[in-house]
């Protein structure tokens, strides 16, 4: 079965040397706008492209305002902030998500919880939500007390893994009930929607990632999407050091972050983003051929569960159990196609070892069985 899986990659790809997980594609205008960039000199935070790619990804995911930053924890960092989480505060999210996620949380000293993700979408589970809200919080004052610690709940982050939409209504209704913020963790999620409206626009805010094995990149980027003027005028205050607008004077008026997406980088992401109807069709394209060649294998290919449609950013497969995926993860890296598990869980991890939980039992049969295979858009 091994011996097959990597033949059809090959078969796929049309290589007979290493094949990666995922790899950028520059097929467009990638080179004219990064050569018209310098030519510029306004390589840095400031300069038309920026503004353009932010209209770009805006339009695209429908959303009315978005703001680049460098990176996506980044952009995750700062819509947090935006959505009032505080030192102290907690946050609830995912424990199968890459560590990004978690890093944002406590970069502001707030404190994550883990509540259990679903087998089909991977992402946090509505019912495991308000079962874990139902019987370790109360409502005080308007605020979601967590009984055991007193502190407050402030937000909830789920998170579309490899891409593949999250039960995202279900969330909000009890995000509302237990008056949560919810911001959205869309990093790997670009082209991805949830009954006909993308991701990333449901919360209050929810954030992009563009790093270089994203379905589309900037190098190292992130967006923060958002409906809300004052949110998104305040994001791009507080990513840009807090400086008033003044023809030369430097003024602050809050220790803020030199978070903005540099126009070099930009200038990639407006390129890219020319292309991303074409990727997005590849990759379909590609998971569908994954599909039809597991239907009869012992594997399980992981499809778009219901009501929505997927980027297919990671295609990922489940095996029987932990040994036969780590069989298959030696056999096939050692042939030159590259495989990879999902994350370790984070409540395993040893930052965030003490952190409160639910019952997460399918994410920890997720996490024994779930490996990830070669995704990147075929160049023909």
């Amino acid at each position: 079965m091994t011996n097959q899986l990597i033949s059809f990659i090959r078969e796929i790809y049309g290589a007979d040397g290493f094949i990666p997980l995922h790899q950028p594609r520059f097929i467009g205008n990638e080179k004219k706008y990064l050569n018209e960039c310098i030519d510029s000199t306004f390589v840095s935070s400031v300069g038309k492209f920026v503004d353009l790619f932010e209209d770009k990804v805006a339009h695209f995911t429908g959303a009315r305002y978005a703001v680049a930053t460098v990176n996506g924890t980044a952009a995750l960092h700062m819509a947090l902030l935006l959505a009032g989480v505080e030192n102290d505060d907690e946050v609830i999210t995912q424990p199968l998500t890459f560590i990004a996620t978690c890093n944002a949380i406590s970069y502001i000293g707030a404190h994550p919880l883990f509540v259990d993700v679903d087998r089909d979408t991977l992402g946090l589970s509505p019912e495991k939500l308000e079962d874990f809200l139902s019987e370790n919080t109360e409502m005080v004052n308007g605020k979601c007390i967590n009984k055991k610690t007193k502190r407050t709940i402030k937000a909830v982050v789920p998170m579309h893994t490899f891409g593949l939409p999250v039960r995202i209504d279900e969330l909000l209704i009890v995000c509302r009930k237990y008056h949560l913020e919810m911001v959205e963790d869309a990093a790997e999620s670009l082209g991805s929607y949830y009954k006909g409206r993308h991701t990333g626009t449901f919360g209050q805010l929810g954030t992009l990632s563009f790093n270089g094995n994203k379905t589309i990149t900037t190098g190292g980027g992130g967006m923060i999407l958002t409906n809300d003027e004052n949110l998104a005028k305040r994001a791009k205050h507080i990513t840009t050091t807090a400086k008033i607008p003044h023809q030369w004077d430097f003024e602050h008026d809050e220790v803020a972050y030199n978070y903005r997406l540099p126009n070099i980088n930009a200038a990639l992401g407006c390129a890219q983003m020319e292309t991303l109807p074409k990727f997005l069709e590849n990759k379909r394209d590609v998971a569908q051929r994954y599909d039809a060649f597991f239907k009869d294998k012992p594997m399980f290919f992981i499809r778009e569960p219901e009501n929505t449609k997927a980027n297919y950013w990671l295609n990922a497969i489940l095996t029987k159990d932990r040994s036969e995926r780590d069989k298959l993860l030696a056999k096939t890296n050692d042939s030159g196609v590259m495989t990879r598990p999902i994350w370790k869980l984070m409540n395993n991890l040893s930052m965030f070892k003490t952190a409160q939980t639910g019952n997460l039992e399918n994410a920890i049969w997720l996490e024994a069985r779930t490996l990830n295979i070669p995704s990147s858009v075929v160049v023909s």
